[in-house]
């Protein structure tokens, strides 16, 4: 990026490009295979990929109805998989954050401090997102 940062907008893509192909530890997967079902290919792939494909719809119409929904129940079970990796990351994330929350108790006679929501004596803290 250059120093002047007025290019931003034509390194979009390859940033949004990068986002979708990278693999994401909360999902198990790539954005990119969530949404298609399959892992991204490179283009040097694609001419073998397509040459597969011409072949493929030559082939019978029930054939393909059956594979087009085995397809589909596929993409369901990979949207199912990264569901479950994503919640367990999170349970991941929450065991580990609540370990650091310090466990306090209050004695009788102990002074704490009492917030007053009438008074707004602090606007800035205790607010709720």
């Amino acid at each position: 990026m250059n120093p002047n940062r007025k290019d931003w907008s034509l390194r979009l893509n390859d940033a949004l490009w990068a986002y979708q192909t990278t693999y994401k530890t909360s999902l198990g997967m790539s954005p990119y295979r969530l949404v298609y079902g399959k892992p991204y290919h490179l283009p040097a792939e694609l001419e073998h990929k397509a040459y597969w494909a011409i072949k493929a719809f030559n082939s019978n119409l029930d054939d393909v109805s059956q594979l087009r929904k085995l397809q589909i129940n596929k993409l369901e079970e990979i949207r199912n998989d990264a569901y479950e990796n994503s919640r367990i990351q999170k349970a991941r994330i929450k065991e580990f954050l609540d370990k650091k929350i310090l466990k306090k108790t209050f004695n009788v006679s102990q002074k704490v401090l009492l917030y007053n929501s009438q008074l707004h004596l602090f606007p800035e803290k205790l607010r709720s997102r």
